[in-house]
């Protein structure tokens, strides 16, 4: 057994392996775990909580919103001042400065693709490291799928990128990265609809 934080039962090699895919109803886990990870404890959850992608934004230089995806509650209202305080806070910032930002409560992971900027919002705990990797993947997934994907694209294939970001975060989590599972649905609609 692996040993956890103080007042928790010690891991499992199981769960030392797949530490992110338990959640507190199970369903997660049951649905995207090996048939072993569901015999897990309740009390496991703490550590899902603990890490997690607030939102994901796509804009362009001028600072209009392409994409926004958020995966914790946010009230409309709140949501343009916060997008705009974010956009202004990445985009003022210069090529050679990190590409990780404290802000507020969370921090901001963002990178820079032609004119477009991709910035996640994680908690503090979250692995930036990670989740700048996930963005460059993000982008490999839609290149593939476009064929060099563009603004434009973005623009006109709204439905299309969020399912591939659907696919890739569920609740805030990360449940995959493989490109050709992750591009499987659209390839079944795309030949739906031929």
């Amino acid at each position: 057994m692996i040993p956890a934080r103080s007042g928790s039962p010690p891991l499992s090699p199981l769960e030392s392996v797949y530490p992110l895919r338990v959640c507190r109803s199970g369903a997660v886990c049951e649905a995207s775990c090996p048939p072993e990870r569901g015999a897990l404890q309740a009390n496991s959850c703490w550590r899902l909580a603990l890490r997690m992608i607030k939102f994901v934004l796509m804009v362009n230089r001028q600072g209009q919103t392409r994409l926004s995806r958020y995966f914790q509650p946010v009230e409309l209202s709140r949501r343009a001042a916060l997008e705009a305080d974010v956009v202004r806070c990445c985009l003022s910032r210069k090529k050679d400065q990190c590409s990780f930002v404290e802000y507020k409560d969370f921090k901001l992971v963002y990178r820079q693709y032609a004119a477009l900027y991709i910035v996640v919002g994680v908690t503090d705990s979250e692995n930036e490291l990670s989740v700048y990797e996930l963005v460059h993947n993000f982008v490999e997934v839609l290149d593939k799928y476009f064929s060099r994907v563009s603004e434009l694209d973005i623009m006109f294939n709204l439905d299309r990128v969020h399912i591939i970001l659907d696919e890739m975060i569920q609740n805030g989590h990360v449940v995959e990265t493989n490109k050709s599972r992750v591009l499987a649905p659209l390839t079944a609609l795309d030949k739906m609809g031929e």
